[in-house]
């Protein structure tokens, strides 16, 4: 049975103050329960202050990046032992505003992925499609693409110890949403070309849905049998409601 993860993904907000006031809110509210793993991606430079907040909580820590070396004249990069140095037992890798913004191509997103798990992190692999390219009918042309240059580079045999998240970036701040429906049929998707791999490690994989989830939705998303959870961006930053999203995972 494949348990629930709700990853909160921070962006570029925070400061020092506001990490430890928003972790210790969320492990309050979170309480005994609920049974779904969670886990909380910060800036980089509060990622020493948040695993100090996280300690004697089960909440774990990841980041949002990684560069694709392990050491030397990259100024500005983190590496993934640095990240796992302070804490990190997950890494974001190909966000799409990573691809968006920054450029970065399927095969660089393939090489982080990589690096994540050479440096002891789980990487969070994001694939997903553009409002244009859902109503040009490419969805699955896209996320097969996005998935399959990790597939070919890594090996199925990787998935074993990550986890793949699918955000249709069209659903990203924007406060439109992938219905349930929607939602779990890309997952299925997603869930086919790993399990047509290695149908042992494709069912054991956990596919999450990020896109402007929210308490109100998260109860019908995560209900849908191929979604095993959420990668969620603004809701993130509150702690009681998004306790309420990680309620939703059981």
């Amino acid at each position: 049975m494949r348990i629930k993860l709700v990853a909160g993904n921070w962006k570029m907000h925070g400061s020092r103050q506001q990490t430890r006031t928003l972790i210790e809110g969320l492990a309050a509210a979170l309480g005994e329960g609920p049974s779904s793993e969670v886990a909380v991606c910060p800036p980089f430079v509060y990622l020493l202050d948040a695993a100090s907040a996280l300690q004697g909580t089960r909440i774990r820590l990841g980041a949002q990046n990684l560069a694709t070396e392990e050491s030397g004249a990259f100024t500005g990069e983190v590496a993934g032992s640095m990240l796992r140095d302070v804490g990190c037992h997950y890494v974001i890798v190909g966000h799409s505003e990573r691809r968006s913004l920054y450029g970065e191509t399927d095969a660089l997103v393939a090489a982080k992925y990589g690096a994540a798990q050479r440096d002891g992190l789980v990487p969070i692999l994001c694939v997903g499609e553009t409002l244009e390219e859902r109503e040009s009918g490419v969805t699955e042309a896209v996320v097969e693409r996005q998935l399959r240059a990790v597939l070919d580079d890594a090996g199925i045999e990787s998935f074993s110890s990550s986890v793949v998240a699918y955000e249709p970036v069209w659903a990203i701040g924007t406060g439109r949403t992938a219905t349930p429906e929607q939602a779990q049929e890309v997952h299925a998707f997603i869930r086919g070309i790993l399990t047509g791999d290695d149908d042992t490690i494709g069912n054991s994989v956990r596919i999450l849905y990020g896109g402007s989830v929210k308490p109100s939705n998260a109860g019908d998303l995560f209900s849908m049998p191929d979604v095993d959870g959420g990668l969620v961006g603004g809701a993130s930053l509150e702690a009681e409601g998004f306790a309420g999203i990680c309620r939703a995972g059981g």
